[in-house]
């Protein structure tokens, strides 16, 4: 996933057995890569990226639930959320080959664009077979984090422990208590360059965090500033003013999808997301004197 993972596991009267715990996290992150990574050649999914047009392949009831969940947020989010954005995100300079600043021409943009869209991935559940109508690739880097933190919460519930923190690459799940008998308190960064700079704590126990931001991964060029998120839609860097969305889901697969997608869809279009459809999110939005704080109905009890 080119990223590091964190966990908390708070014992009590049960001993732990860190290496024993460790080695079936590794192993299970191992498989989720091999399911899921565009950094693996001969994983699932770059296997898949290949194929041809129309041709179907069987994968792994792991990965076609991804794949299944990419689409439900696709649909929710009228297509601010897509899998197949990768190429477009790779021609602006911030695939997984590295960072390099880059404009690419109009022309260029609306040829990835006809190969891209949520809507040309073919699922059959019967089967659990995948295809493609176009050309297009997955790149499931917006939802497969959360996956893993929901699989690595899964596997110590397994095991028999309910109070844990689990993080892979900023994405959250909280379960029970933390150390201190309390529900986890979880900050909310800054999004101004300040690291580690909390702008907001959160109290929340038995939930999933995700937050999506541009504050961090950017270029740029000729005085314009280019973010690392780009809309599925138009196929260009977003442009508005939301700097950061936080997400509290049930899962963190979902919380995940949603803050990629909300962070597409700007902070008017996405509150109003949110209040339809009862999501807890937390946006901070740039202004001139600096950044001012919204939230959803659903996000308001977090903050007591």
């Amino acid at each position: 996933m080119g990223t590091t993972y964190h966990i908390t596991v708070v014992h009590g009267e049960q001993a732990i057995d860190g290496p024993a715990i460790q080695a079936l996290v590794d192993k299970r992150l191992q498989q989720i890569n091999q399911q899921m990574s565009t950094y693996i050649a001969d994983s699932e999914l770059m296997q898949f990226n290949r194929l041809p047009a129309g041709q179907w392949q069987q994968v792994s009831p792991e990965l076609f639930h991804v794949l299944l969940q990419s689409m439900e947020i696709s649909w929710l989010t009228g297509g601010a959320f897509d899998v197949t954005v990768g190429p477009l995100v790779n021609a602006w300079g911030f695939g997984n080959s590295g960072h390099e600043d880059r404009v690419p021409s109009q022309s260029q943009i609306d040829s990835l664009l006809a190969d891209a869209g949520f809507q040309n991935i073919e699922l059959n559940i019967g089967s659990i077979e995948i295809s493609k109508k176009t050309d297009l690739q997955i790149d499931l880097s917006a939802i497969a984090k959360g996956y893993g933190v929901d699989q690595l919460a899964d596997l110590l519930l397994e095991q028999g422990y309910s109070h844990f923190m689990v993080e892979v690459g900023g994405e959250l799940r909280l379960n029970g208590l933390n150390p201190k008998g309390q529900p986890w308190r979880i900050a909310i960064e800054q999004p101004d360059g300040s690291y580690g700079q909390a702008y907001k704590a959160i109290a929340i126990s038995d939930k999933a965090v995700a937050t999506s931001g541009d504050y961090r991964n950017y270029f740029e060029k000729d005085g314009q500033r280019y973010s690392h998120t780009i809309s599925p839609i138009t196929g260009k860097p977003i442009a508005h003013n939301l700097a950061s969305v936080t997400v509290i889901a049930d899962e963190a697969a979902q919380a995940d999808g949603l803050a990629t997608a909300i962070n597409v869809m700007g902070p008017e279009a996405g509150l109003a997301l949110a209040q339809q459809q009862g999501l807890a999110i937390y946006l901070l939005v740039k202004t001139d004197k600096g950044f001012e704080a919204k939230y959803s109905d659903a996000f308001r009890p977090y903050l007591q």
